[in-house]
């Protein structure tokens, strides 16, 4: 397999010995991928992106994990193994750990799904490395220079394992501006793409994605457990999908036979990609899309007294930052009093979030106290986690939650 001339890296990795404090080290061994650059007692002066770390503890000296380097984040070793045995880290450690990987996501690929998650970065021993598949096109996204010296041998095993096709690499805003590289986002690096929008199948229902141009990898598949649910909830139904963005919740709907289904988000250009996924399919009932801020609409909306049968809230995440976790709460709170108007007597309301730093815990107490603090009773009939190919590995790992309201 001859890859893009532009993935060959000149820099050879060194090994690094490395010494943590007592809080790096109790990272390492309770096996959390990041060592922040404030848990580093001794490194190397000559310390690279991309060289392999050898953390030794103090205990015997013996070695207690292996990470990569990476100069330019305050997580300054990204861990990618520690166990207690040792490892070689080469083209058969990398294709051991993409086929564990693949192993995880069998009972999944045993169903009428075409798209997957195949590495989950950190979750997956991958730390800043993200790879879908769709149909027959795999799509790598690259959030760290780290992998740059490794990445020929990765993706032949990514490949190999996934049986893609095509492979195109999407890189961060940070890796876009690197000068480490020759590779540009949305590059074709094997094979080739005769159409950037990639048609795929999800439980059955079919949808796109424009792998060279949409947001992240080209869609979002962490939600398809959810997608599927509410589909199933959705016959004969009205049905408000807010913050719909390619049409996940309401493609799903109108699949299953809703009546009414009512696409909102700010991008008229998402809106009409969520449209033409729903005509992907046959359906009987009717799709409207309706562009704008959600808070806005929802309260026109509230004001001509609309409501529907099932209103699912999904925006996006609210807190980037840790200085932004109490105005994120306030938004899930007015989302979550907006939505209970909007859903009908009898109706279901899915409230969900993808922030990391809300915890789950603390995004379902609100929902519970709002919905408490309304004349409507109603019973918490299910709270939904990652789908299978988004394993949890760490706690920072875990962000998306979901829960499911209804009405009496």
């Amino acid at each position: 397999m001859d890859f893009s001339s532009k993935i060959k890296s000149e820099y050879r990795p060194k090994r690094l010995a490395v010494k943590l404090n007592v809080k790096g080290e109790q990272f390492v061994i309770k096996k959390h991928p990041w060592v922040f650059s404030n848990n580093i007692v001794k490194i190397n002066n000559d310390a690279t992106t991309g060289d392999l770390v050898i953390i030794f503890g103090k205990n015997k000296n013996r070695v207690i994990g292996l990470g990569l380097y990476d100069a330019n984040s305050p997580i300054r070793i990204k861990m990618i193994h520690s166990e207690a045995s040792k490892a070689n880290i080469n083209s058969e450690f990398f294709q051991y750990k993409i086929e564990q990987a693949y192993h995880k996501r069998s009972d999944l690929l045993k169903t009428n799904t075409t798209s997957y998650r195949l590495l989950f970065g950190e979750n997956d021993g991958f730390p800043g490395l993200i790879a879908d598949v769709y149909a027959t096109v795999l799509v790598v996204k690259l959030y760290s220079e780290i992998w740059l010296p490794y990445l020929g041998s990765i993706l032949k095993s990514l490949q190999g394992v996934s049986r893609s096709e095509t492979i195109v690499i999407r890189l961060s805003r940070g890796l876009q501006q690197s000068k480490h590289h020759k590779l540009e986002d949305g590059e074709v690096v094997y094979g080739t793409l005769k159409n950037e929008v990639v048609q795929f199948e999800e439980h059955g229902v079919k949808f796109s994605a424009n792998v060279i141009k949409g947001h992240k990898t080209g869609y979002f598949l962490d939600h398809r457990d959810n997608r599927k649910r509410v589909g199933e909830f959705s016959q004969n139904k009205t049905v408000l999908d807010v913050f719909s963005y390619a049409g996940g919740f309401s493609v799903h709907a109108l699949y299953n036979g809703a009546r009414e289904v009512t696409s909102l988000d700010i991008s008229k250009q998402a809106l009409e990609i969520a449209y033409q996924n729903g005509k992907l399919n046959s359906y009987p009932g009717k799709h409207f899309t309706i562009a704008g801020d959600a808070f806005v609409e929802l309260r026109k909306m509230i004001d001509k007294k609309q409501t529907f049968d099932i209103v699912i809230i999904d925006p996006p995440s609210f807190a980037k930052q840790q200085s932004e976790i109490i105005m994120a709460k306030r938004k899930y709170a007015q989302l979550a009093e907006l939505g209970v108007k909007l859903t009908a007597e009898k109706g279901l309301l899915v409230l969900a979030s993808c922030s990391s730093r809300v915890s789950a815990q603390s995004f379902f107490d609100i929902n519970l106290q709002v919905l408490q603090s309304q004349s409507r009773s109603f019973k918490n009939i299910l709270n939904t986690f990652h789908d299978s190919d988004h394993p949890i590995s760490f706690p920072e790992g875990a962000y998306l939650k979901c829960g499911y309201y209804q009405f009496g």
